[in-house]
């Protein structure tokens, strides 16, 4: 049965992006060169979501405005919901859909639109958040880092007890502890 999986990169302490909404110090780390891996998980996905940070942070760091073929060089075809308040950019041939509001409605459409896939929500925490707390977040996928920042952006901003989440797996990769966990939803 498809889930919804939260799949990031996460600080020792808890953070996704430091205060400068950067994740320079995920590049610093040293893990596998494990591809591989990421493809596997990627060819699962039918469709994603992501907030308006992860997005824009995407579009200048991969320079997508400017070279929008690397889009479908990293995601594909499946489309992709970007959660905002505001007028944000779109890529060009990219299937963008810009949504605000409740999250379940777009869930559902994202559901239907990834049809026996998964859905992925790339990020951020208080996005993911918002999912958890409607219970339509299955799957917590965390990369740990060798990494501790003094702040910025969390990586899930509630309160999910050791009562909702059940221990999956534990991998190494390189430096990341790389951690799942199913997420129970009432």
């Amino acid at each position: 049965m498809p889930k919804t999986v939260y799949n990031t990169a996460t600080t020792i302490n808890g953070f996704l992006a430091d205060e400068n909404d950067s994740l320079s110090w995920l590049f610093e780390v040293n893990q596998k060169d494990d591809n591989d891996g990421f493809a596997r998980f990627l060819a699962g996905i039918g469709a994603m979501c992501m907030g308006s940070t992860t997005y824009e942070w995407v579009l200048r760091e991969e320079k997508l405005l400017e070279k929008p073929e690397r889009w479908q060089e990293f995601y594909g075809e499946r489309p992709t919901w970007v959660f905002t308040h505001r007028q944000l950019p779109a890529i060009p041939g990219a299937d963008i859909r810009f949504a605000s509001g409740d999250v379940g409605p777009v869930h559902d459409e994202m559901v239907a639109a990834a049809g026996e896939r998964d859905v992925w929500i790339a990020g951020g925490g208080e996005l993911v958040g918002q999912f958890a707390d409607q219970g339509r977040l299955d799957e917590l996928r965390f990369s740990v880092a060798p990494v501790t920042l003094t702040g910025g952006a969390p990586l899930l901003p509630r309160r999910l007890t050791a009562s909702r989440l059940e221990l999956v797996s534990v991998n190494r990769n390189g430096q990341f502890a790389e951690l799942t966990y199913r997420v129970m939803n009432a």
